[in-house]
């Protein structure tokens, strides 16, 4: 009984944790409004994670062998190089409740996704929770007078779908055998970055001239946001169940809500306070414990006579 509450109480220290990494993008909104250059959302995406890849490359020097070259291309694609892009994109096309009503599909589409290829049950109560979730998340964020753009509204589902693929993906592909979140993390960003490069060239010109106010932003958001956050969250797909982790990415437009009344002065209605705990509510509703081990039953002692007979 006491190991069964130790590993309850570890697998649930595992979720706080890896809480903190949307707690942290919660921040990039008020970042990139209040910090950095306008109007460059695929330089800002290779900023995220190029940068970030290569430190982390550096740090751990370790690269990827064998199959995992490709494998850490495609979830360095759907978790960065895809996901960035088209989170930005859907920010600077749609008012940024919808984009965060949007963002809180991911949930349900992991559901969706897990079924199929981790084999995970589809149950009533984890639609329910995505549902209420998502219920939460547009009180929270979205207004009467949003205004819907076919592209950004494409975009937005697009990198939920892409977020979604990628968290279950990496839950289903773990890592190889003595690599750590950390250099799984680089070889991510790393493949995200290259893929966002020529892109941000080609669309947006050569990069814009940056203050010390947007060299700090960059820093954060590569440093903290990135680099440091999804290593928490890779850290936690590898130990916890990967719908689970994917309803702690509710968290990430209520922290944004949060920052913004704190730091940024903006009102907060008590239909969007309830809106907080319903989304509270249905991040938690998400969750599902660990199964506990098979008990391990002894084998039976050979007598003393046979044993020396074998012998």
């Amino acid at each position: 009984m006491s190991s069964t509450r130790t590993s309850a109480a570890g697998y649930a220290g595992t979720l706080a944790l890896t809480g903190l990494a949307p707690l942290v993008w919660g921040s990039t909104y008020a970042i990139t409004t209040e910090f950095l250059p306008p109007d460059r959302p695929l330089f800002t995406a290779l900023m995220r994670a190029l940068p970030a890849g290569l430190l982390l490359l550096a740090v751990t020097r370790k690269l990827p062998h064998g199959q995992w070259i490709w494998k850490a291309g495609v979830l360095g694609v759907l978790n960065i190089g895809a996901f960035f892009p088209l989170l930005f994109l859907a920010a600077y096309r749609l008012p940024g409740g919808v984009a965060g009503v949007l963002g809180a599909a991911a949930p349900l589409i992991a559901l969706g996704v897990a079924s199929v290829a981790l084999n995970d049950k589809l149950t009533t109560r984890k639609v329910a929770a995505g549902a209420v979730g998502m219920l939460g998340v547009s009180l929270v964020v979205l207004r009467a007078t949003a205004a819907l753009d076919t592209i950004g509204l494409i975009a937005g589902l697009a990198g939920a779908a892409s977020m979604a693929v990628g968290t279950v993906m990496t839950k289903r592909w773990g890592r190889p055998e003595g690599v750590t979140p950390l250099a799984m993390t680089g070889w991510q960003l790393t493949a995200g970055g290259i893929l966002l490069l020529p892109l941000a060239l080609i669309v947006e010109g050569g990069p814009p001239a940056l203050d010390a106010r947007a060299i700090g932003g960059y820093l954060f958001l590569g440093l903290i946001g990135t680099a440091l956050a999804y290593s928490l969250w890779f850290r936690g797909l590898a130990r916890a169940n990967a719908t689970s982790v994917a309803f702690l990415g509710l968290l990430s437009p209520l922290s944004a809500a949060v920052i913004g009344w704190i730091a940024l002065g903006q009102a907060l209605s008590p239909l969007q306070v309830l809106g907080m705990a319903i989304a509270l509510g249905g991040t938690l509703l998400g969750q599902t414990t660990p199964r506990p081990a098979p008990a391990v039953i002894p084998a039976a002692p050979v007598e003393p006579a046979l044993a020396r007979s074998a012998a």
